[in-house]
Order: C-alpha cells, then structure tokens, then sequence
C-alpha cells in the first residue's frame, strides 16, 4: 500500500507550500495564479478525492492531501506556493462493486483528464489494473505510484505568434493532405538529423517546399494527442504507431517533438505551416479512451467515475458498450464527458491555432440513449452537434466526420449535420471497383464524380461536404493498391488477420514488386487514373501522404504498429514523375474545374446549354439502359463551362466522338507527366487509352465554371 506524507508532515521538498484552501470549481484540470494552483476534477460517486504531490523525477510521493472543496460533481482545491512544473496525480475513494460499474481504488494513482502534460511511460501492466487480475471482482490494492504516469502544472504562459490567425480557407479551394508527422520527414532529405519525424521536421522548408510544390492547402495530420501503446503490441515489441490510443487530449505527444517543449514546437509547426497558406487538421479520437476494456489498466477516468465517464451496458454494468472496437466507449450523453471534449477542442483552437479537426468513428459522438437495445441511437442533432454550432469559436472552424463506428447502426455515411464535411467511403469503393475490378455501373461512377447528390442534397448539403478519397492512412497504398490483391499483414502478431479482407485492389497480373515493364507501366497508368478521378471530381478532395510519391508498405494495409521503414516515406525512392503528375493535376484543378457549393441541374439555360451532360462516348446523350450497362466502360462527361471529361476504364483503346468545338487537352493520364502531345485543338475524334483519362478545354475558355 502507498504511504506519503500529508501537508501539515513537514518535508524539505515541498518549499513553501501552504495549506490547501477551498479554491474553485473552475476551470477544470490545473490552473496556474499568481498565488499557487488551483485544482478542480469532477467525479459523480466518488467520496473523496485526493491531490498527490511528486518530486521531481516522479518516483517518490511527498504529500497527500483531500481536495476540500465539493460543488456538485466537481471537487476542488487551491495550493498555495504550487507552481508550474509540479508533478501530481490523483487518488479517488469510493465503492468497490465492479458488477455495479463503481471501481473506485485509491491504491491506484489517476491522471488528470484535462492535465496539459504527462510525465512517464507506463511500465509493467497488472499493477495498474484496479482489480485483481487472477480474480477480477476484487480490487487490486497494489499501490502503482512510483511507476504510474503523472500529470505536470502547466502554465502556458504567453508565446509570440508573430501575428499569426487561423486561415479560414474556403472548402471549394480546399485539397487535404492526409500524414502523420513522424513517418512523413523521418527518411526526408533537407530535414535536419534532429528534426526528422517531428514537429520541426513537419515545419521545415523541404516539408513545406513538398507541399507547396503540390499544391496542398491542408494537412490532416494522425493523432498528435498524447498516446500509449496497447500492453499485447509492447509485449511483441510493437507498438502504436497511428496514435489512435490517447491518454492525454489536451497533450501534444512529446513522442513526435525533437525539443523538450513538444507545446512550443507544435505551435512553431503550425505557425510556419499557416505562413505558408497550409491549414492545420487534428485528427481526433474521443470514442475512446487508452484504458481499454474491463482488463485493462486503471489510469484515468475508470478510476474517477467509471460509470459516468463511459457507456456500460443496462444487462451487463460490469463491462464497457464497444462501439470503437477499442474495448470502451466515452458516454458523450453526461456532461463533464461533453465538457472535456469541447474543452480540448477549444484548447486546440485557441492556444494552439489549428484549423479543424477529423473525427474518428465520429457516430459515437451523436449516440443518444438507445444503443444498447440494437437501435443506432444516432442523433445528427445531439448535443455535442448543439454544442459544436453555438460555439462562438468551434463553429468557426473546419468540422470532418468518419462518419461510421462498428456499434448497432454505427454506419451513418450522409446522416450529419449541415456544415460537417465526411470521409466517402461510396466514393472509394465505386472509384476503385470500376477503374481496378471493371465492375460497377456508369450510373454510380457519375453519381460520385458530381459529388454524391444522393447522399447529400435531399438533406440541404452541398457536394463541398463529400470528402472524395481511394486511399487513407487505413488500408493500401495507392501504389500498394495496384500491386497486391491481398494483405500482407504478418508482421503486425495476428497471423494475417487484421486489416481489411475487402480491397478492391488489383496486381494487374503479379503480386507484388516486379521487374515485368508492361506490368510496371500499367500500375502506373491506373495510378494516374486514380489521383485524377479524385482531384477532378466535385467534392473536397483527400490525398495520402506519400501516394503522389509511390510509398508502397510491402502490402501491409493495416500498418499501425509499424513505426519502421514500412510506413517511413522512402524519399530515397520516391516516383518524382509521379510527384510531378500530381501537382500538375492539381494545377489543373485549381485553374479549369467547378469547384463551387452549387448542385450540377442538367437542366438547360436560355441558350440551350446544360451545367453538365452525360455522353457515350460515340457522343449521343447517355440513355436509361446506358447507366446500368455493366460492360461498358467509357464516358463522357460536359461542363457547359467548357470541360469535357472522357473516361476509358476498359482494356482497349476508346475512340471518343466530341461535342462541336475546337478542343485542348488540358491533362492526359495515359502521359507520364499528364502533357498531350497533341500540338493543335483537336477536332471530332480523340483516343484515349485503356486504362485512362482525358480533361479537354474548349478552345478560348479560361476559367473555372
């Protein structure tokens, strides 16, 4: 059992403090005064709450005291001479009755849930669990405190942005850039030895010279929130590498700072990222916490007050709802749950100037009361989407939903509130069916190229709102998707079972790396095909870091315990050609195509042209039998702008019949680089190659729609 001094036992290391007074029940987590610090952490159960002091290496606890204040659910106190830096956990008394939901065990020392930095690494595994793991309905009374993790005082202080504001970028101007900090400039040459795989790293002039060079406007970066591996990936020598595990959500992880202040170089990374007109994504994970199932450790919010901070189930309270796959769910109904998530959101906004955020399984935070009974119980307007559109600064910024989680009725694709932008899954999967597998249908292909209308526009959405992608960080690469057919996850512990059975993808012949020059051509030309589909569509469109590069993960496609050269960028064999195909095509994009918030009609004007038409490609307008043919696959699509689109997804070359005009071909991805060698406007008929895409601009036009 821990045994430590109380406040009124003197002990040299603890200077000056005074008695704990009263203080106040806000703001929540450690706040700094000029007269010491000021603590206040809610519990709804508990019986009391204690502060525990540490020196300064974290491994011997000077002082216990109670917090003496209580102001409904929120206990609080304030120390006097407590200064930033000072290292603290908590203790939380109250019942033991696991079957109850109730694990309270003071043996067990808590982080703060809005402490602003952690200190330690989490060493060993049963002693942090508040329950006996050979006998889990009886508490662990092991005391954990020499080796537990700690929270530390912060106070932010005042840091010089140097005039620097949120971006506010328009979503029609927007193209994200999906990456993880360290993996992007880990292997990156012009990055400094010491900066790579790190905040600076991400803020360099070769990292931002990348991104400018492609025409990037914001990155979405992987979890920067402080994270802990999960006890089976350490005993295997792994460990999570995505950071989709946090313990820590108002904590710049110090796992991906080259310095010893990970805040200030996050704040620099941003600052040089936002002068280089590049806006900052969070992604973000609030389903879940690190603290894992009902075996798992005892760190934070299980042992404040279990069954307020996370959703058990009505028939079984001694174990966790799961609809993150992560072994608990956050309860977003109660409100100090709600509290923290918008708190650090705010956090994020307001003193560290990031621009928005991705949300992971995003449904759970609109779960309502019904889940539990096989109902998704999904409420697009919930109070965390209440919260999110009064607040005066959360409403400001950009808002994306992974608009799915793997609880009853967990898939919402299209269900969100007005405003929030989603990963497409549809557009994925059609995208990658019909130019990889031949399957799909005209019909479906067009719906996604205008931006999925019918999963947006009934409900008052824009196309802006779909966020068009075929790859992310989860599942292939792009080159992987044109090279394996089926994963290749061994080196992940799981003998091959984890990651997505269902790809979409295709060899073109030979799985995996070979010498075959018609093999290598043709992935290469689907590559293109690819990118281009997604940047020309209407939407808001998602590219993954190192896709624009050929990053292959040797067709792993679940790679997030590999922090190694499978997901390292390998700069040293990048595709440069097709690095410069992608910028050229988002050139194009920027400078020629409808971007705008506005639903395509196909309805004609007064001069009788139409916003988009639909053509085969002997030019005659697409008929109702057309869209379902499953074996065709070509198509043309007609800006009335002055665009003309020609898709041949099939294995031969398509000669196209063109609308009257005199024609430019604006891009080709049968063409390395995407140039025509055509010389002179093209009349009446073009060909395009199998296995490509053609963008042709009428003669004399010079602008986007």
């Amino acid at each position: 059992m821990d045994r430590a001094p109380r406040l009124n036992e003197p002990d040299a290391a603890l200077g000056a403090l005074g008695a704990i007074g009263i203080g106040k029940p806000w703001p929540m987590g450690a706040s700094v005064d000029v007269l010491g610090v000021n603590f206040a952490v809610c519990s709804v159960d508990a019986t009391a709450i204690e502060l525990c002091l540490f020196d300064a290496d974290g491994h011997t606890e000077l002082a216990r005291m109670p917090l003496p204040g209580r102001s409904g659910d929120v206990w609080h106190g304030h120390l006097p001479g407590a200064r930033a830096g000072q290292l603290y956990g908590l203790r939380a008394h109250g019942a033991w009755q696991p079957d109850l939901g109730l694990r309270f065990n003071p043996h067990k020392l808590l982080l703060d849930p809005w402490g602003r930095e952690i200190v330690g690494t989490l060493e060993g595994h049963d002693i942090h669990r508040g329950d006996d793991p050979a006998h889990p309905q009886q508490r662990n009374d092991i005391g954990n405190s020499a080796v537990a993790l700690k929270s530390r005082v912060v106070d932010d202080g005042v840091y010089d942005w140097q005039g620097d504001r949120a971006l506010h970028l328009p979503f029609a101007d927007s193209v994200i850039y999906e990456v993880h900090v360290r993996g992007f400039t880990r292997r990156m040459p012009g990055v400094p030895d010491a900066q790579r795989g790190s905040y600076a790293g991400m803020a360099s002039d070769a990292a931002i010279g990348h991104l400018q060079r492609l025409g990037i406007t914001a990155v979405c970066m992987l979890p920067v929130q402080r994270s802990l591996s999960e006890h089976r990936l350490v005993e295997m020598g792994l460990q999570n590498y995505w950071g989709y595990n946090t313990i820590g959500f108002f904590c710049p992880d110090p796992r991906l700072a080259s310095s010893s202040n990970p805040r200030d170089e996050f704040r620099e990374m941003v600052r040089r990222l936002h002068a280089a007109g590049i806006e900052v994504l969070l992604d973000v994970v609030y389903n879940h916490s690190a603290e894992g199932d009902e075996t798992g450790p005892t760190l934070c919010w299980r042992g404040l007050d279990n069954r307020h901070w996370y959703r058990l189930p009505a028939e079984r309270p001694g174990g966790y709802e799961n609809h993150s796959g992560c072994g608990n769910t956050f309860d977003i109904r109660q409100p100090r749950v709600l509290q923290m998530v918008l708190d650090s959101l705010r956090y994020w906004v307001e003193a560290m100037h990031v621009d928005g955020f991705r949300f992971d399984l995003a449904p759970v935070l609109g779960r309502g009361n019904h889940s539990h009974s096989g109902n998704s119980g999904f409420e697009r307007d919930g109070p965390f989407f209440k919260a999110l559109q009064q607040d005066p600064l959360l409403q400001r910024v950009k808002l994306i939903a992974e608009p799915w989680d793997i609880g009853p009725g967990g898939y919402q694709l299209g269900q969100f509130p007005r405003g929030w932008l989603e990963w497409n899954d549809r557009f994925r999967d059609t995208v990658r069916s019909f130019w990889l597998h031949g399957e799909g249908t005209r019909a479906e292909l067009a719906l996604r190229l205008a931006g999925s209308a019918d999963l947006y526009q009934t409900s008052g959405r824009t196309p802006l709102e779909s966020v068009n992608y075929v790859v992310s960080h989860d599942g292939f690469t792009l080159a992987d998707l044109v090279r394996y057919d089926w994963r290749h996850n061994q080196a992940n512990g799981e003998d091959n079972r984890d990651g997505h059975a269902h790809n979409l993808s295709w060899n073109c012949g030979v799985e995996g790396p070979t010498d075959d020059p018609a093999v290598n051509d043709l992935r290469r030309c689907l590559q293109r095909a690819l990118l281009a589909t997604v940047l020309l569509s209407q939407g808001t469109p998602m590219l993954a870091a190192g896709d624009e590069l050929g990053h292959s993960q040797g067709g792993n496609n679940n790679p997030y315990c590999q922090d190694n050269d499978t997901t390292w960028i390998d700069w040293a064999a990048a595709d440069h050609t097709l690095s410069g195909f992608t910028a050229r095509l988002l050139d194009v994009r920027r400078r020629l195509l409808p971007r705008g918030a506005r639903w395509f009609t196909g309805v004609a004007d007064a001069q009788g042209r139409t916003d988009l038409s639909w053509l085969r490609s002997d030019g005659e307008p697409m008929q109702p039998d057309d869209w379902q043919n499953p074996f065709e696959r070509s198509l043309q699509a007609w800006f009335g702008c002055g665009l003309l689109l020609l898709i041949n997804a099939g294995t031969a070359a398509v000669g196209f019949k063109l609308p009257a005009g005199n024609w430019l071909v604006a891009l080709d991805t049968g063409i390395a680089d995407g140039r025509s060698p055509h010389t002179d406007a093209v009349h009446n008929v073009i060909e395009v190659a199998a296995h490509c895409l053609v963008l042709l601009q009428v003669e004399g036009a010079t602008s986007n729609c």
